[in-house]
């Protein structure tokens, strides 16, 4: 029997997200928007929530073009309000936008938002050694990026979002050591 992760649950989406996309490096710029758009929405919700509504996320957030949802104006917001496919918090989606052109100007101070990003881990996955329950809700390294973003006028990212979406995008390897991801992803 394969061991996963104990937060992967048996849930089928979950196990799939688990298996597959979580903890692996990713550099892609649009997938990184994805990942932080939808971190920030999860702030106070499960993460299956988002999972579920992943697809709706993509449609609406026009496959996570930063810079089609940097121009989202008030008809935008309205019309993502009335939308019962994502997570209808005025907050979080004005969050969205602003986070949208903020990326773009990471983008161009350092060429790729992934440049920025993995610039915090060196450029290479941090490859954790944790048992399960000792996996900590964030660190220095987010504590830092989350300041970071902050300070550069992105909302939703505190640390422990921060963190979150650095084990997302394989900036960390959290999966546990009696997990199967976790050898596999050490590559």
């Amino acid at each position: 029997m394969t061991h996963r992760c104990t937060w992967a649950g048996n849930d089928p989406l979950y196990v799939k997200y688990h298996d597959e996309e979580w903890g692996v490096p990713v550099h892609d710029d649009r997938k990184l928007f994805e990942f932080l758009i939808l971190e920030g929405a999860q702030a106070g919700l499960s993460w299956i929530t988002i999972l579920r509504k992943r697809e709706h996320y993509r449609a609406a957030f026009h496959g996570f073009n930063p810079k089609r949802v940097a121009e989202f104006g008030e008809k935008d917001i309205i019309r993502l309000m009335s939308n019962d496919g994502i997570v209808r918090n005025r907050q979080k989606i004005q969050a969205a936008i602003g986070n949208a052109r903020a990326f773009l100007e990471v983008q161009a101070e350092h060429g790729t938002f992934a440049e920025y990003m993995w610039g915090f881990v060196d450029g290479k996955p941090i490859h954790n050694h944790w048992k399960a329950g000792e996996v900590p809700a964030k660190t220095e390294v987010s504590d830092a990026l989350s300041a970071d973003l902050q300070k550069r006028g992105f909302k939703f990212v505190g640390s422990t979002i921060c963190y979150a979406h650095m084990q997302a995008v394989g900036m960390v390897n959290d999966h546990t050591t009696d997990c199967f991801r976790h050898a596999e992803l050490l590559g």
